[in-house]
């Protein structure tokens, strides 16, 4: 038997609720999918409840696998990503919510924090732009606009590899920038 066609089998006992079979998933991409949240959003508590939500979506959707059509690994990593960039905009515009029966306090807080988010972003923004174009461009059409690798390589008419690197290397100064820990 083929690994396509085993993929399917195991994708077919998750679907039907097999502990085993989502087990057996996880073992197989479990920290690929780890590593890959902790780069992506630089916080390992985050990759780790990132993590779990892309298995309980997986999980989910499993029975919309077709080998046909991606390998498991790319299937996959591309929920993992859709994740990602959905987590990543959730964290850019959090809306502040405020309760009609709370008092002016609540509103200055809402204020303060809507200050805050204001000049995260701009921090963010100005980290950015201090990254070369190729390395921000990517991010931002990676991460911000949904564009996958090969996209935005057709856009640019460069290599995947080229894209791919461009893309570890601004994540990896990004990271430096704010001063975060490199995991995996």
């Amino acid at each position: 038997m083929d690994l396509e066609n085993e993929d399917w089998i195991l994708m077919q006992h998750v679907a039907q609720g097999k502990e085993v079979a989502l087990r057996t998933l996880y073992d197989r991409f479990g920290s690929l999918v780890f590593r890959n949240a902790c780069q992506v959003l630089g916080s390992v508590s985050e990759a780790e409840d990132a993590t779990q939500e892309v298995f309980v979506q997986v999980w989910r959707t499993a029975d919309r696998y077709d080998p046909t059509r991606a390998k498991l690994i790319t299937w996959v990593m591309l929920i993992s990503r859709r994740m990602f960039i959905d987590r990543l905009r959730r964290r850019m515009v959090r809306p502040v919510s405020i309760s009609l029966d709370e008092g002016k306090h609540d509103v200055a807080a809402s204020a303060s924090q809507d200050d805050e988010i204001k000049e995260g972003s701009a921090v963010v923004r100005r980290r950015m732009n201090e990254l070369p174009e190729l390395q921000r461009e990517v991010i931002e059409r990676v991460y911000l606009q949904g564009y996958s690798l090969r996209e935005v390589a057709e856009q640019r008419n460069m290599p995947v590899g080229t894209i791919k690197s461009a893309l570890s290397r601004g994540l990896g100064r990004l990271r430096e920038k704010f001063g975060m820990e490199q995991t995996g």
